[in-house]
């Protein structure tokens, strides 16, 4: 009797970790490249876009901590292993397949466009690898003068259609965090009450009339100063995303020193963005 009772506890025990344990698994989700259907006589000048918009993609997902996203290097080799560095559009067959190879649950697809005039399309869908489910297609436009913005917008709606949870603002781009759920409600009613009839106790300071002075006048910054604040408040645009996109290209051929210069050329003018930064550091390493 009592070997019985000790063994339907053992599987009652097992039933209510189930649910847990599977609730831990991450979904692995991998981004493949973009096509190219720009066209206009400017078409072959994007053609390596669609690195870099994959490339991009990956680092912002990567950001949601429900999810676990291959690495491009994975997906760079991969394509190399199957011979579809230069296939052009995967079809959601050849997808699926991948996906099989590198276990992932999701794969992602899409293509984008130029007309050559400053637009700039994305359109994408995520693949279920396995239920063969093409999820409904992501489409969106912009003037190709904030890439970055549109790729988090794109990383944004296909967690969506994936039914994970949407980006935490702050997490795109890999710039800047988001305060974590109730961080600011740790302080107990009680305390916060303390602390408020503190501040009205205490008796304000007064500052002689200099320092206010002073603390009215806005701080002079040095032109040197001024063009790194201007840099920094910059979007990514079209030309510095096609420097990046080059980038990769030239890291993934083995050019070492022609990556850095390109990646060094991306910092110049969008000094922000960490993974240019973090590309130079690891090449140069060697």
């Amino acid at each position: 009797m009592r070997i019985f009772v000790r063994g339907a506890l053992a599987l009652a025990s097992v039933a209510l970790l189930a649910p847990r344990v599977q609730a831990q698994v991450k979904p692995v989700v991998a981004v493949l490249y973009f096509d190219n259907t720009s066209f206009g006589k400017d078409r072959a000048d994007y053609d390596g876009v669609g690195k870099g918009i994959a490339d991009m993609l990956i680092t912002d997902m990567a950001q949601n901590p429900n999810l676990r996203v291959v690495e491009r290097e994975r997906i760079q080799s991969l394509l190399v292993e199957q011979q579809l560095t230069k296939a052009g559009t995967i079809d959601p067959q050849t997808a699926i397949k991948l996906g099989k190879i590198i276990g992932a649950q999701y794969m992602i697809t899409g293509v984008f466009m130029s007309d050559g005039k400053g637009t700039f399309v994305l359109t994408s869908h995520a693949i279920n690898v396995e239920t063969s489910q093409i999820l409904n297609p992501v489409k969106l436009t912009s003037k190709g003068d904030d890439v970055l913005g549109l790729i988090a917008q794109l990383s944004s709606k296909l967690n969506g259609e994936m039914t994970l949870p949407a980006l935490r603002v702050g997490d795109a781009g890999g710039m800047g965090g988001a305060q974590p759920a109730g961080a600011a409600a740790t302080q107990q009613p009680a305390e916060k009450m303390a602390d408020a009839k503190a501040a009205e106790s205490k008796p304000a300071e007064t500052k002689p009339a200099e320092a206010k002075a002073a603390e009215s006048k806005p701080a002079e910054q040095k032109p040197e100063k001024q063009v790194a604040q201007a840099k920094s408040n910059r979007k990514m645009d079209m030309k510095t995303a096609l420097l990046y996109s080059k980038a990769l290209e030239q890291e993934d051929a083995g050019n070492r020193t022609n990556a850095i210069d390109l990646y060094r050329q991306v910092v110049d003018r969008f000094p922000d963005y960490a993974p240019a930064k973090q590309k130079i550091a690891k090449l140069s390493r060697g």
